[in-house]
């Protein structure tokens, strides 16, 4: 039970400490403009690059969850909220689906 112990906590250690580490070694360190600007826009890629695979193959038809996909951009780009943005794709794959 404590070898259990040790190694949950060393494991913990050990994850923790690669994102903690940066953190502290550039917390008093300004970046330069372009790299604050280049790193705003990383978390929104890496969002997209994830989920833009999942919405073409998460309904049976691919032109339903395209259609949806769509929906979704566009009251997403006109700054709707969060669940505007998710039920509005619902809603436009399921009309797509009965139609």
């Amino acid at each position: 039970m404590n070898n259990l112990l040790l190694l949950v906590i060393a494991m913990a250690l050990v994850t923790y400490l690669p994102r903690l580490l940066p953190f502290l070694v550039i917390k008093e360190k300004k970046l330069p403009p372009f790299w604050n600007s280049f790193l705003k826009y990383i978390p929104v890629a890496v969002i997209g690059a994830l989920i833009f695979p999942g919405i073409l193959t998460s309904t049976g038809q691919f032109a339903s969850a395209l259609f949806g996909g769509l929906i979704a951009f566009l009251l997403a780009w006109r700054q709707s909220n969060v669940i505007v943005v998710v039920f509005g794709a619902i809603v436009g794959v399921f009309l797509w689906e009965i139609l």
